[in-house]
């Protein structure tokens, strides 16, 4: 996880140094391996949170992790504003969501190169990885964030996400226009108020052909960039911490090799002991 993180840090700032972790001719594992030889455990530790401090002995720009672009670039200043992602699955048309996918990843590169070139902000919701989209099945109306999904059924959720992921992402992995992020992994519907304790419980066969199949789909043919982990618990078992679901199943049967992240707070939480004994 951590080679990924950094290679992908690497790609979407592309700095021009000298240095040959920062030779931009180099492979990016090759910089991304050189680059954590360099790094001290401390360091690596501070970069296990969304908001990555700067270090400024590497010459290494702070970054902000968290943005969001279900239906637009969210909460950075002026951007096309596109029907919540409810309504584009409605729309049952791949390719229209795959252009707008391209017309998001679009004026999130403007925005940022701007932001760069002119000492904006480059923080909070102003980065290149988007946690989006939200490939969550909605079936439980006592869940609040339905709006934000593709709807309940598996299919439709897998082939719109899909071309989301494509338009945002762009045709050439070597260069991205942006990263994409499928959350929440996985089975993350239930109660609103009960999502930070929810233990899910689905059949071996609900779990095999309702909630995850959106999710093989994105990371098999969509190839994003990240996976979102889950606030709630699987069988007992936290998502955020669940080695069938990160590992046996996400890396091993499927074959991710990008990062995984935490939603929001998700260590905190752990931190302040709020799963404790659930």
């Amino acid at each position: 996880m951590k080679k990924v993180f950094t290679l992908l840090f690497i790609a979407l700032i592309q700095p021009v140094f000298g240095q040959s972790w920062k030779d931009q001719h180099l492979p990016a594992d090759q910089r991304s391996a050189l680059l954590l030889k360099e790094l001290t455990t401390s360091e690596k530790i501070s970069w296990l949170m969304h908001e990555n401090p700067a270090i400024p002995r590497l010459g290494l720009p702070g970054y902000n992790w968290w943005n969001e672009a279900l239906h637009g670039v969210a909460r950075n200043g002026k951007a096309t504003v596109f029907p919540q992602a409810i309504n584009l699955a409605a729309t049952f048309d791949t390719s229209l969501v795959y252009e707008i996918g391209q017309v998001i990843s679009t004026e999130a590169r403007a925005k940022y190169n701007i932001a760069r070139q002119h000492n904006l902000n480059t923080g909070n919701y102003a980065g290149l990885t988007f946690w989006s989209p939200n490939i969550n099945i909605f079936r439980d109306p006592r869940w609040g964030r339905g709006q934000e999904t593709y709807g309940e059924d598996p299919w439709l959720t897998s082939r719109i996400g899909v071309a989301f992921v494509q338009g945002l992402q762009g045709k050439d992995p070597a260069h991205p226009r942006v990263a994409a992020c499928a959350k929440h992994f996985a089975v993350h519907s239930g109660p609103e108020g009960q999502r930070h304790s929810f233990n899910a419980f689905p059949s071996k066969k609900d779990f095999a052909e309702t909630y995850t199949p959106a999710f093989r789909s994105l990371v098999t043919e969509g190839h994003v960039r990240g996976i979102m982990c889950a606030y709630n618990r699987l069988n007992n078992a936290p998502c955020c911490g669940s080695d069938s679901l990160l590992n046996r199943l996400l890396r091993e049967e499927w074959g991710f090799d990008g990062y995984v992240v935490t939603d929001c707070g998700a260590m905190r939480l752990w931190k302040k002991g709020l799963f404790k004994n659930q």
